[in-house]
């Protein structure tokens, strides 16, 4: 009679890892998805402000940024106010009530702001938001 090391049928007591793969592939994903959402227009330092609008009204706005050094963008794209007057008259006519979020860096001229919100108005921009970084209460 041979003594046998555990239960009948060979059964070993290991830990099954593939549930915890399948969970941390799915938030590789998730989070790839989702972060050049986070990051839209080009990176300017917005003017500060205490109070910000809430920006649920329109999940997908158009970002028009202008940086300190005058350039303008359309979401990622360096346009002149010709092609910039062009693309904008293209994609509001996709979508009309598309709101514009013009993000203009804080070391910009009002002048200059002025200058890019009256061609987004001659492409047929119905609403033009500015956007702020809202100012945390010490």
């Amino acid at each position: 009679m041979g003594m046998s090391s555990g239960p009948k049928g060979g059964i070993k007591n290991e830990i099954n890892i593939t549930p915890l793969v399948d969970v941390v592939l799915v938030l590789l994903i998730i989070f790839m998805v989702v972060t050049p959402m986070l990051q839209r227009g080009k990176s300017v330092t917005l003017p500060k402000s205490k109070s910000t609008e809430n920006e649920k009204k329109d999940a997908d706005p158009l970002i028009l940024s202008v940086t300190a050094e005058r350039q303008v963008f359309l979401q990622n794209d360096l346009l002149d106010d010709a092609g910039l007057e062009a693309a904008l008259r293209r994609e509001l006519q996709k979508k009309p009530d598309r709101r514009v979020l013009l993000k203009g860096d804080e070391k910009l001229p009002y002048g200059e702001v002025r200058r890019v919100m009256n061609v987004a108005r001659k492409a047929g921009a119905r609403g033009i938001h500015l956007g702020v970084e809202e100012l945390k209460a010490p």
